[in-house]
């Protein structure tokens, strides 16, 4: 069954939509990293005992790094910042997908190259494999909203050409 150019383009809309939302809560939920650890250090009793550690070691290390060089965590505030950026990136592409689709195509890229950083730099930092296994699942969830627009557009785009040739 063929979509319509509206179907196509209420389906772009969405799933961009999904992507916007999911980078400005990842974004937002960055700044408090300190309060959120905290709460996390108090609620492990459903994680195993490797990620109850881990929580319990990051937590430590955050509010020590807070308490005695508070400067530090700017990193992590420009790390939030480029999240609710990238967020507002994508709002070209759901208002005009084919002109913007090289934005959507950049984030499959981005989603992609989340692998090599998370397992390169992961391992250089000593971050244990399951989390970088839970940074690459950023790609992984980031990817398939991405991958449909992409399909989505490309069809719109199809579909406006042929229109273009039949009304010559």
């Amino acid at each position: 069954m063929a979509l319509t150019t509206t179907q196509l383009q209420k389906r772009i809309k969405y799933w961009l939509w999904v992507l916007i939302i999911g980078l400005a809560l990842s974004g937002i939920t960055a700044f408090p990293i300190e309060t959120e650890l905290a709460w996390f250090s108090g609620h492990t009793g459903f994680m195993s005992a490797n990620a109850q550690n881990w929580f319990s070691a990051i937590y430590e290390a955050v509010k020590t790094t807070n308490a005695n060089y508070p400067y530090l965590s700017y990193g992590t505030d420009w790390l939030a910042f480029a999240h609710l950026l990238l967020a507002a990136l994508f709002i070209g592409p759901a208002k005009d997908p084919v002109n913007n689709i090289w934005v959507i195509q950049f984030g499959i890229i981005a989603c992609i190259a989340i692998f090599p950083l998370a397992f390169i730099a992961g391992s250089i930092r000593q971050i244990p494999f399951f989390w970088r296994l839970t940074d690459c699942s950023f790609g992984v969830i980031g990817i398939i909203p991405l991958l449909l627009a992409n399909s989505y557009t490309k069809q719109l785009i199809i579909f406006k050409n042929a229109n273009q040739t039949t009304s010559r």
